[in-house]
């Protein structure tokens, strides 16, 4: 995946770039990022936040895991919830 797919990516999921220098996803969403190298292949579900370092992607989930990637095998992304609407998920209840 080149850096602009990235970017563009990015900006379809309506990320912000927080003072860290993280791409945080809208409250409500998440992104799943799938990566393969050499035949074997890695998928990265519930991503809050992307951080570009270079060629390798920074990817930080909920419980506060973090993956590296190199950005040449990541290939597809996936948005899920406010990332993919860009609206805020709906909670139950009143509101």
């Amino acid at each position: 995946m080149t850096h602009d797919h990235l970017d563009s990516i990015l900006k379809t999921a309506h990320c912000k770039q927080d003072k860290e220098g993280w791409s945080v996803v809208p409250d409500g969403g998440t992104l799943t990022l799938y990566a393969a190298h050499d035949g074997v292949s890695l998928n990265v579900g519930r991503v809050e936040a992307l951080r570009v370092d270079g060629e390798i992607v920074y990817a930080r989930t909920p419980k506060r895991e973090l993956f590296a990637l190199a950005r040449t095998d990541l290939f597809a992304v996936a948005l899920e919830g406010a990332a993919a609407s860009g609206q805020p998920a709906r909670r139950a209840g009143f509101g």
